[in-house]
């Protein structure tokens, strides 16, 4: 069967390999479509070193069940459209003991540190198996970095009388705006590319900075208060974002890191103590955050196709991948289709 392998630093090359066997317990996944994420991107360029290399790619997942292997439930059915939760967990470790699957120590996340999606066959575990009857395989592909967006909002622990700045309005920056939006929040959007700013004013944001062009300090005192926001979502991961959190969000406030900065940040500590803060990292997600996002699509109200940037073969994958490189501002999600 076809996959698509990362090589080495900026190659990527379509590969033909054993299609898997299905083993008890397991589920043969059909796949339809895969995106390409952060990760992806960092790996492609040589700066994930979390990553298998050579390594197939790929854990956001629009799928359908192809065949089902004995001792699967019956509500996994022939042919229903489905996601996929992507990590591992040990079950042994402090965070799998205290029910936060999604932050196990031993984490291997498809595409990362084993093998992933990209390949038009898949074998999961079926506990890993997440129906999504009501939504194409194609909007499939974009519910996991959605839920990690959720998930912030969830360690955030939203609520309606808070100020939410989400700095970041990527994937999952988009996904962290909708969930707290939908929670009742002011969401205040973050970012450098105004069309990002619009799309995140029209899925909940009720105010946006761009942070290239407007003063950041300023507006958010005067949307504010002179409080500033009661939770800062980082969903960058670069060194002057993670000041910024720590420095805009109010006394008391809560920040919540997503985004790995690739290089050491320095702060002024004394803000953590004479704003008695909470940090807090978020981490992937729970099969709740999943459930959550595909609820909400459901609905059929989300302008889901403007976060799809460019749906592509395998074979132009390479092409996709440059393209993102050399514009990364301008991609919400890559999709590589196996239809």
């Amino acid at each position: 069967m076809k996959a698509i392998q990362i090589t080495a630093p900026s190659d990527m090359k379509v590969i033909d390999i054993s299609t898997p066997q299905l083993k008890r317990g397991e589920v043969l996944l059909k796949i339809h479509f895969v995106g390409f994420c952060g990760s992806d991107l960092n790996t492609f360029l040589g700066r994930n070193l979390m990553a298998l290399n050579p390594v197939i790619p790929g854990h956001e997942i629009g799928a359908t069940i192809e065949k089902i292997g004995e001792d699967v439930p019956d509500f996994l059915k022939v042919g229903m459209a489905v996601t996929v939760n992507p990590y591992t967990n040990c079950g042994k470790c402090a965070a799998c003991r205290n029910g936060k699957v999604n932050a196990c120590e031993h984490n291997e996340t498809l595409g990362v540190q084993r093998n992933g999606a990209m390949k038009e066959f898949l074998t999961v575990s079926w506990e890993k198996v997440i129906p999504a009857k009501e939504i194409t395989p194609r909007d499939c592909a974009l519910i996991e970095p959605m839920s990690v967006g959720f998930h912030a909002v969830s360690r955030a622990q939203v609520t309606d009388i808070d100020t939410v700045m989400v700095i970041g309005c990527g994937m999952i920056g988009i996904g962290a705006i909708t969930r707290a939006a939908l929670r009742g929040a002011t969401v205040i959007a973050v970012d450098l590319d105004d069309y990002k700013l619009e799309l995140a004013k029209r899925i909940g944001a009720k105010y946006t900075i761009n942070s290239k062009t407007e003063n950041i300090h300023e507006k958010l005192q005067q949307l504010t208060d002179g409080f500033g926001p009661d939770i800062v979502i980082e969903a960058v991961g670069s060194p002057a974002t993670y000041v910024m959190a720590v420095e805009e969000v109010g006394f008391t406030g809560r920040i919540i890191c997503i985004g790995y900065s690739k290089s050491d940040v320095t702060f002024q500590t004394k803000l953590f103590v004479q704003k008695e803060l909470d940090i807090r990292g978020s981490r992937n997600a729970l099969h709740a955050d999943f459930r959550a996002v595909i609820h909400y699509l459901e609905q059929k109200t989300y302008p889901i196709n403007e976060l799809i940037t460019e749906v592509v073969k395998p074979e132009q994958a390479l092409g996709a991948m440059q393209r993102w490189t050399a514009n990364p501002a301008k991609v919400f999600r890559i999709l590589v289709s196996f239809e």
